[in-house]
């Protein structure tokens, strides 16, 4: 019963509360970027996207959790988890300075995202883990190709993808390492067609 209401405790935090952060905002320091109307409202969509993405990542990791059999690979989930509020509380913060909104789809994603965590905590440990290596490694590329996209002047938003993206790949170094297995290139590729529909979708809902 204990852990039922933390993990539905930890459904609201995300989806109804206002994230906090422990860590400084990256790029907390630097000037706003001039920039124009089109630019602030491209670079809101990426933001949101983002969000959605660690909305995602919240919801999976602790679907994951729920099903872990490993203590020491729970324990590894629930640290990754509460390293990702971080960039949940920097991307909904940097939304509102570019006077964006978050998803209106969060449950949707949420709720989608618990359900493939607790299908591959039930494959296994090592498929789990194999999940979040890739998850990340796919990640970091997306956030790599926000960077590309990110005005040169607005310095704000491009700390923020930057540090997302550094530990993203520790993430992933993580898994790797405590043995998580690589996927099967269909399963990457469906992970691929299904990233690109919630991307699409975020960017405008």
């Amino acid at each position: 019963m204990d852990r039922f209401i933390l993990h539905f405790d930890r459904i609201l935090r995300t989806l109804a509360a206002t994230p906090q952060s422990v860590q400084p905002t990256p790029g907390a320091e630097l000037p706003e970027a001039s920039l124009s109307d089109a630019e602030r409202a491209h670079m809101a969509g990426l933001m949101r996207v983002n969000h959605v993405g660690e909305v995602c990542a919240q919801a999976l990791y602790q679907g994951q959790a729920m099903t872990a059999r490993d203590d020491h690979a729970r324990e590894a989930l629930d640290h990754a988890a509460h390293e990702e509020v971080e960039h949940l509380a920097w991307t909904q913060q940097r939304i509102r300075e570019l006077g964006g909104r978050t998803s209106l789809l969060n449950p949707l994603w949420y709720g989608g995202a618990l359900s493939i965590g607790v299908l591959a905590g039930i494959a296994g440990d090592r498929w789990s883990l194999g999940f979040v290596a890739e998850t990340e490694r796919q990640v970091e590329a997306h956030l790599n190709d926000h960077l590309a996209q990110a005005p040169e002047s607005d310095g704000r938003s491009r700390a923020i993808i930057e540090q997302m993206r550094d530990d993203e790949h520790e993430h992933a170094e993580m898994a790797r390492a405590m043995g998580g297995e690589s996927l099967p290139q269909p399963v990457q590729l469906v992970m691929r067609a299904a990233a690109k529909v919630m991307t699409t979708l975020a960017y405008r809902i």
